[in-house]
């Protein structure tokens, strides 16, 4: 079957960052099955090469490049191993992010604060200023950032996480005026509470899954591969007029009321 051309990545490259599980993974696989070229990484080098040969099984084209997005030389290595193997890249999804603390910010220790706008908030920028020029010399490519909808709320165990993610939004909106002009499209994805890994604690209790199916209006929550869709979308041809926007995810959960029995 042929590919809709609103949504045909063939010969695109594109680098996902976290990508060997949850909505990193789901991601990648989509961007993969709409043609794409996919770099898969994360911080396990094991990781990365059993995801990038499920992709391979499955008849798409991903290499494993592992990363320790904190880091700002494996960053550079990152993007130089995909320059020397595909020799561009035209499609960007930071997704790779931590929350090392749950609780109030009047508690939260400065080493746990740092670690969080660092890593989810600083690595991005280092990440998009390596590859955005070579997107620039094209006169085109996408980055999607994958923030959350903690970026536009208030939440007192999440607020170091929230701050960090709506600062993702605000990074997206900058870049996007700052690289518009070369047909650069920067934007965010804010998901709602999605079944992952790293969400864990906020789901796997029957109690605090029943209260949070509750809050929202489709009556169930996430899964990774209902994000990937809008990451293919803002990728792809069909967003190209869509940057610096936040496009949120979340089954409705931001603008419904609980249903508590």
């Amino acid at each position: 079957m042929t590919r809709h051309p609103f949504f045909d990545l063939t010969d695109k490259v594109a680098i996902v960052t976290g990508s060997t599980k949850g909505i990193g993974r789901a991601i990648a696989e989509a961007l993969a099955r709409a043609g794409a070229k996919v770099v898969i990484s994360s911080r396990k080098a094991e990781a990365c090469q059993e995801v990038a040969a499920a992709i391979g099984t499955d008849g798409g084209a991903a290499m494993a490049v592992p990363c320790n997005i904190s880091h700002r030389d494996e960053l550079r290595a990152l993007v130089d191993a995909t320059l020397d193997a595909w020799e561009r890249i035209d499609v960007l999804v930071c997704n790779a992010a931590v929350n090392p603390y749950y609780g109030p910010l009047a508690e939260i220790p400065d080493a746990a604060y740092d670690k969080i706008m660092d890593t989810n908030v600083k690595s991005n920028l280092w990440l998009c200023n390596m590859v955005l020029p070579q997107m620039a010399e094209r006169q085109d490519g996408a980055v999607v950032i994958v923030s959350s909808i903690g970026g536009l709320k208030g939440n007192d165990k999440l607020g170091a996480y929230g701050l960090s993610k709506a600062a993702d939004m605000q990074l997206a909106r900058n870049l996007a005026v700052e690289w518009g002009h070369a047909n650069i499209r920067v934007n965010c994805i804010a998901p709602g509470l999605v079944r992952t890994d790293f969400a864990r604690v906020l789901w796997e209790d029957p109690e605090a899954h029943a209260r949070a199916v509750a809050s929202y209006p489709i009556g169930r929550l996430g899964e990774p591969e209902d994000i990937a869709g809008a990451a293919v979308f803002l990728a792809a041809p069909a967003g190209r007029f869509v940057t610096g926007q936040t496009l949120v995810v979340d089954g409705g959960h931001t603008i419904g009321s609980a249903r508590y029995s």
